[in-house]
């Protein structure tokens, strides 16, 4: 079938582990075919679009070294899932508000037999943590992806933020907020996750100190008030 073509090609293009053909079909199915599915998702175009989408941070050695990931605003698991799949060794926190939400992502980790995946019922500011990498996907504007991923980095560590088109009013206002928040804006990566896709980036941002004991702020106020835009 073309789904189990286009999945083999991913996992040879990374190097997959030998399970990841089964678990990547397995969350596939779940994704589009699962009636409580928090998304809709096109079967026909779900693999480059969300599969492929997430397993391009593979491409960056912050990625493939991390030992920890939380992936914020997770809603279908994207990109946390694939990436807990690629890498079975990192300890993978999917981090969601929404118990709905929660309930499919806890569906999905015990029919792919993931291990290493902790779903995290939880508002972004309201949870505790210190990681490797955070990755943020279709979450929230960029400035307000850095008040969220700043308190949850330990110092080196690497946020991966998902965008299209490069934005630049966006990405000043986020380079404010990071200085802010004790995070330092790295790279901004071209990729491409399939032949068709367009204007795909990945932000990348390190934490280079502390962050301010003022921070998380309450929830609600960094999206109300997100710093960087002078309502702060």
């Amino acid at each position: 079938m073309p789904a189990d073509r286009a999945v083999a090609a991913l996992v040879e293009r990374y190097g997959l582990p030998a399970s990841a053909p089964r678990q990547l079909r397995s969350l596939l199915s779940l994704l589009t075919e699962d009636p409580l599915a928090p998304t809709t998702i096109d079967a026909a175009h779900a693999v480059d679009d969300h599969l492929a989408d997430s397993l391009v941070a593979l491409e960056l050695g912050e990625v493939r070294a991390a030992a920890t990931i939380a992936d914020l605003g997770s809603g279908a698991g994207l990109p946390g899932l694939p990436l807990a799949i690629a890498l079975p060794e990192a300890a993978v926190s999917l981090v969601e508000s929404s118990i709905r939400k929660c309930e499919f992502l806890k569906r999905v980790v015990q029919a792919c037999d993931l291990a290493n995946v902790e779903v995290v019922h939880a508002r972004i500011e309201e949870w505790n943590a210190s990681v490797d990498v955070v990755t943020a996907r279709a979450l929230a504007p960029l400035e307000v992806v850095v008040e969220y991923a700043a308190p949850l980095l330990r110092i080196g560590g690497t946020l991966v933020v998902w965008r299209g088109q490069r934005e630049l009013a966006s990405e000043a206002a986020a380079t404010k907020a990071a200085e802010i928040v004790g995070i330092q804006p790295g790279d901004i990566r071209p990729v491409q996750p399939y032949p068709a896709a367009r204007h795909r980036h990945l932000h990348l941002m390190s934490k280079v100190m502390e962050t301010p004991s003022r921070f998380p702020r309450r929830p609600g106020v960094a999206r109300k008030r997100p710093l960087g835009s002078g309502k702060a």
